[in-house]
């Protein structure tokens, strides 16, 4: 073979090896970029922020029934129909002011519009907050005045005269109303009616009651000195049924 041609042959071999070489080195970039973007693609199909696949939209859920809370109207007073459809329970202190704006605020409205037409009974019950000085021995002497059938007007009497509920005003209120004072002013004076006030309060307790006035409708708790539409959107939906 001559020379020239043994060149030529040459230069024929490095081209081929030289081809040879680049067709497999973009095989292997091919082959790392398909790695590379299947790795990417199963990381962001695992990441938080990738969007969810579509669901079916939920069924609204049906709308909660209030709580109910078994209150008892022990044997405190009444005031209404005692077979009213609806009974309002309430918790209250004599010297709260609160429970003042209640008396004087919204309590007449509930008493016009449904205990005087027979739709709704109220019961008292005692809760005397330990920080009013004389709370407990006003209801005591609400009970007293209540074993002589005079129970509400002595109520209206106490929550009418806020800023006077020491003994010796109780017992006043009491001759004022015509009672026996006799027998009120002992029964203030033994502390006769002090279990019944604190059993009114433990059971408060029992239901959860923390402050006053509380209340409950039917069993659905009202708390506070609300206004009367509070008391009548719940009043109307129990005579509704």
């Amino acid at each position: 073979m001559r020379w020239g041609e043994y060149m030529e042959h040459k230069k024929d071999d490095m081209k081929h090896t030289a081809l040879v070489v680049l067709v497999g080195i973009t095989l292997v970039l091919s082959l790392i970029n398909l790695v590379a973007t299947l790795n990417l693609a199963s990381r962001l199909e695992g990441s938080p922020g990738a969007p969810a696949a579509p669901t079916a939209p939920a069924a609204p859920s049906a709308p909660t029934a209030p709580t109910v809370v078994q209150a008892s109207a022990d044997d405190d007073p009444v005031k209404g129909d005692k077979n009213a459809k609806v009974t309002i329970i309430e918790f209250s202190d004599f010297q709260c002011p609160f429970c003042g704006r209640f008396y004087s605020q919204t309590l007449p409205e509930i008493e016009d519009t449904y205990v005087k037409t027979g739709k709704v009974k109220l019961v008292y019950r005692d809760f005397p907050l330990s920080f009013h000085q004389n709370a407990q021995k006003s209801a005591e002497a609400s009970e007293c005045a209540d074993d002589q059938g005079k129970f509400w007007e002595y109520h209206d009497k106490l929550f009418e005269n806020q800023a006077a509920l020491d003994d010796a005003s109780l017992k006043q209120y009491a001759k004022d109303l015509g009672l026996n004072t006799a027998t009120f002013n002992s029964c203030l004076d033994s502390g006769k009616n002090a279990a019944e006030v604190q059993k009114d309060f433990a059971d408060g307790q029992k239901y959860g009651i923390s402050g006053t006035p509380s209340f409950f409708v039917n069993g659905q708790k009202i708390v506070g000195a609300q206004p009367f539409a509070s008391f009548k959107s719940i009043i109307d939906a129990e005579l509704a049924k």
